[in-house]
């Protein structure tokens, strides 16, 4: 068989750590064999980022609007450890963080569901689908220590008009403050990709915050989602037999707890974040959770909702074997090739994403598995392999349904 082409490049985002070594690999030996890969490359690894004052992640951000479909590799976010390690300019923001908030986006992360590792909650029986809006709130705050007694306030001077000022608190000793923002656009934006979302899907779409305590800011989220749903999608749920219902934050991880699952549930960014992990722990592990970055304007990015494995990767420059879960970064792989095939009209490269998809769950449904989900596994005596190893195993199921597929 010859490589399978692609027509337009797919915005290659590489990484950090032991992600950046798997990454590799999974170029190497699931997907350089069957595709001619058309890539537009960017080094979002944290020297590269440092070298560049972070440009290169602005610059990738808007590669992406420019083609449609990225995929990342985990980065890492820069703390005080992070910067005396690499010897940092300055702690650099997330580079997520900065993505989302320049492709005003909500990550939809699913968890990689099979059938020889149940949930932890016993009753769910269909995955959780998190809908997190990815702009604004903490991860766009700014922050002050605060040295000593004062006073804290907040002001805002609008274009025309008076400006308004609030007392936020009278300091009688150091403390920390800090500012989060939103904007009317930005959660329209999240609604609507959460209502059409939960549309295509036929799960219900479950929205929660704080309004009770948060009277502006979270009512602001509840107020807007209301009128989103009753003036547009009202009539196209009832038709579709779907839910649409808001609750506080605390009352949806009741329900969410005692539910069989199935549903959508949107979360404010810091929400979804926390959320996600639970949600992705209780399926099994974080390492098998599908997520994408959504924009309003139909862009997509795909990546891993993990980590870089950072003991992991220290125990790899020892020279090391390792037993890392590639699951989530090669499910973001196949998104984003699957996404690109299907904007470009190119079934076989679609064809492929899937079979590579199918390669993955039919390697660890017949027992081969990394370290973490074997402890987890349930009816089958696992074989705990390394990270090669398991890309390796991948690589001969993938063989298989491709030679199925063509004979």
């Amino acid at each position: 068989m010859g490589k399978i082409k692609m027509t337009t490049p797919l915005v290659e985002l590489d990484g950090d750590e032991m992600t950046r070594i798997i990454w590799a690999m999974i170029k190497e030996k699931l997907l350089s064999p069957y595709i001619e890969l058309n890539t537009e490359y960017y080094d979002l690894g944290l020297m590269q980022r440092d070298e560049t004052d972070d440009e290169i992640t602005i610059q990738s951000a808007n590669a992406i609007r420019k083609y449609g479909v990225g995929v990342k590799c985990a980065t890492i976010t820069a703390n005080k450890q992070r910067m005396e390690e690499y010897k940092l300019k300055k702690m650099w923001k997330s580079p997520n963080a900065t993505i989302r908030g320049i492709l005003d986006g909500t990550v939809l992360r699913t968890p990689i569901v099979i059938s020889c590792i149940k949930p932890a909650v016993r009753t769910w029986e269909k995955p959780i689908t998190i809908a997190r809006h990815a702009f604004g709130d903490v991860y766009g705050a700014t922050e002050i220590r605060v040295p000593g007694a004062g006073t804290a306030s907040m002001s805002f001077k609008p274009e025309a008009g008076s400006p308004e000022n609030r007392v936020i608190h009278e300091f009688k000793g150091a403390g920390v403050l800090q500012g989060q923002f939103n904007t009317d656009e930005s959660i329209r934006s999240f609604a609507h990709v959460c209502f059409k979302y939960a549309l295509e899907t036929k799960q219900d779409l479950w929205f929660s915050t704080k309004d009770t305590i948060s009277k502006q800011y979270d009512q602001t989220f509840k107020l807007i989602y209301h009128e989103i749903y009753e003036t547009t999608y009202k009539s196209d749920f009832e038709k579709a037999g779907i839910e649409y219902f808001y609750t506080l934050i605390d009352d949806a991880v009741a329900r969410v707890i005692r539910s069989s699952g199935g549903f959508l549930w949107a979360c404010k960014n810091y929400d979804g974040d926390v959320m996600s992990d639970m949600v992705s722990t209780a399926f099994g592990s974080l390492a098998m959770m599908t997520s994408v970055l959504l924009s309003p304007d139909g862009c997509y990015e795909y990546e891993a909702a993990h980590g870089t494995v950072t003991q992991h990767y220290y125990r790899h420059l020892k020279g090391e074997e390792t037993s890392t879960n590639p699951m989530a970064t090669i499910f973001a792989w196949s998104g984003a090739l699957h996404k690109r095939g299907e904007l470009d009209g190119n079934d076989v490269l679609c064809k492929f994403a899937k079979s590579l998809e199918t390669a993955c769950l039919t390697t660890l449904e017949g027992g081969v598995m990394t370290k973490d989900l074997a402890a987890l596994c349930e009816g089958i005596t696992p074989k705990i392999v390394t990270t090669a190893g398991i890309i390796d195993a991948i690589k001969l199921t993938l063989d298989e349904i491709i030679d199925l597929s063509e004979n």
